[in-house]
């Protein structure tokens, strides 16, 4: 996607990979469903978890955030579209790759 300039779904997917690893840990940490949404703070949050991230981590979920299934609709599709590029991407793809190796080493803990 990447290479074919398809900077919408970069982010989109890199956002999926972070949900569902906080939704895993939220299993793992609470021993239940989590809950049924695609906000990814609030899943930090309710997993314990935000309160375990560095500045750092919480600032790059203020940037992945918004690539969620909300921003597939148009109103929002064309801000995202402007604002992400190749340089943009790879740095969301390096970002979602320290996350998930972060939250692995938590959920063999």
């Amino acid at each position: 996607m990447l290479k074919s300039k398809r900077y919408l779904y970069v982010g989109f997917m890199c956002n999926q990979v972070i949900e569902k690893m906080f939704k895993a840990y939220y299993v793992k940490a609470k021993g239940e469903q989590p809950p049924y949404t695609h906000k990814l703070i609030r899943l930090a949050e309710e997993a314990n978890l935000y309160k375990k991230m560095s500045d750092e981590q919480k600032d790059f979920l203020d940037i992945i955030s918004p690539l969620n299934i909300e921003a597939r609709y148009p109103t929002q599709k064309q801000q995202l579209f402007e604002a992400l590029n190749k340089d943009v991407c790879k740095q969301i793809i390096k970002g979602t790759e320290e996350m998930v190796i972060w939250i692995k080493k938590l959920l063999e803990n």
